[in-house]
This record gives structure tokens, sequence and C-alpha cells, in this order.
């Protein structure tokens, strides 16, 4: 079983800064890691190869820097990475994010299963992972919590939702985006650690994956972020003083007015 999995490097979420130009998030001099979900796609991927045999290939689109999580993937069981790298990329909005994912796995070649986190901590959209199965015209599932059956041919999923689970059937090839209860993540092995670091890590460019200019990066995108600022304060805060008795009798006057008939709505 032949599997990819799409992973990304966010900002530490302790260390969040944004750039006052481009209102994107400011990602020199900032600590970054693998977005956690991702962590729980490339575990379930060296799973499944492990139970089903095949290999896996990460891939990242990212700066320079983002070869440091290719690495950790490599420490973690994978056997191929792949950075999608080009300044042309920069600035990429879901859309045009997806597309160049697209191009970059169709110039890797053929893949049987598709796996990525249900989103990135740094944007929350969860839009990249259906966004590129609809190019890639493969069912996809989101939100995968466990993965009940699975064979050359098909998969039997929990997705989560809401108020429990549905359990879904889905063909080959597809995609799953996965949530984090799915597994729990392997420590990476002194082992691995070696194999991340002797690694040769294939860059990717624009070019190579013969993406159209005008689809990537800022020209590609049709949403941009044109301002960036904190909720408003709400007004109308009350504290309440006193013991328990008299801060309970304090609250019931306030609501009074509220549950009369014609009272405040």
């Amino acid at each position: 079983m032949n599997i990819i999995v799409c992973i990304k490097q966010v900002p530490d979420a302790k260390d969040v800064r944004l750039d006052p130009e481009t209102n994107t998030l400011a990602r020199e001099g900032v600590e970054s890691i693998m977005n956690p979900y991702d962590q729980h796609a490339l575990e379930e991927a060296v799973r499944l190869k492990e139970t089903h045999g095949g290999e896996v290939t990460v891939i990242t689109m990212g700066p320079p820097q983002a070869e440091e999580i290719l690495r950790l993937a490599i420490s973690c069981g994978a056997d191929k990475v792949a950075l999608v790298s080009d300044r042309a990329f920069a600035g990429a909005d879901t859309w045009a994010t997806a597309y160049t994912l697209e191009q970059a796995i169709r110039t890797l070649g053929d893949f049987d299963l598709i796996l990525c986190g249900k989103q990135a901590i740094d944007g929350d959209t969860a839009q990249v992972g259906p966004g590129l199965a609809m190019r890639l015209d493969i069912p996809y599932i989101t939100c995968a919590q466990k993965i009940r059956e699975s064979d050359s041919n098909r998969f039997i999923v929990e997705r989560m939702m809401d108020d429990g689970y549905d359990v879904v059937e889905i063909t080959l090839p597809a995609l799953l985006s996965v949530v984090k209860n799915i597994n729990e993540p392997r420590v990476p092995s002194l082992k691995g650690k070696m194999r991340a670091k002797k690694a040769v890590i294939t860059t990717l460019s624009a070019d190579d994956i013969n993406a159209d200019h005008a689809c990537i990066g800022l020209p590609g995108s049709p949403t941009q972020v044109v301002n960036v600022f904190p909720p408003s304060a709400r007004g109308g805060r009350a504290i309440f003083t006193g013991s328990l008795d008299e801060q309970i009798d304090q609250l019931v006057d306030k609501l009074i007015p509220f549950i009369q008939p014609g009272g405040a709505q």
C-alpha cells in the first residue's frame, strides 16, 4: 500500500506573531513544530504500512527550514520525503495550497491513500484536505477517528461527529483527514534518528511540479487577510460581592427583568 502523508510546519502556539505588513503569520525567528494533527496522520500511515506493507511518502509545502519536520517524519517511520518549496508559493491560501499539493502528488506518481491532519493549528480552516481530494477527484472522509477495517480496496472508518460518530465505507484511492484520538504518535527511535540524519531530502520547485504560476502563492489565492484585530470587549459586566447567598440574591435581581413578560430581550 503506497501512502502519502501531507504535513505542515507551523509556529509553536506559545510563540505566535503576526507580520504587520501582510497580516500573515510571522515565521522568521519563530520556533516551529510539526502540526499536531499531522503527527497522528503520520502515525496512522506507518501503522498501515506495518500491517499491509508498502511505503509511506511524506510531503510538505513550505520554506527550506521545513526540512526539519521531514527529518522528524523519517525518524518516525516514513520511507521517503519531499519538500515542495519555492518563493513563488509564499502567501498561498487554502485554495492555492491544495492546487500546489495536487501538482506535487501527481508528480510523485501513483498512490493508494492520502492521509492528512484534520486541520492546521495556524489556520484552523480544515479546507486543504477536502480541497486536495476534490482536485484529485478521489473520495474522502474528514475527521476520521478510527479505521475499523482496511485492505487494498476499501476502508471502513469511524468519522467523528458532534453527537457521536458515523461508520463510513470508502474505496481506494482515497483521502482521510484524521483527528487526534485516532492513535498515539510514537517517539522517534535512535535508529530512526540516525536514518533521518543521513536522509536526502527531495526538493520540488514550482517548475518541477509543472505548476501554473497564476494558481500558486498570492497570485493564485482568491482569499487574503486584509485586517487582523482582537475581539472587542463586551460591555454589561456585573461583579457580585458578599457571601454566596448574597451573590445569588444579586444575580436573581439581575435576571428578573429578563424572565418577566415584556422584560428585556
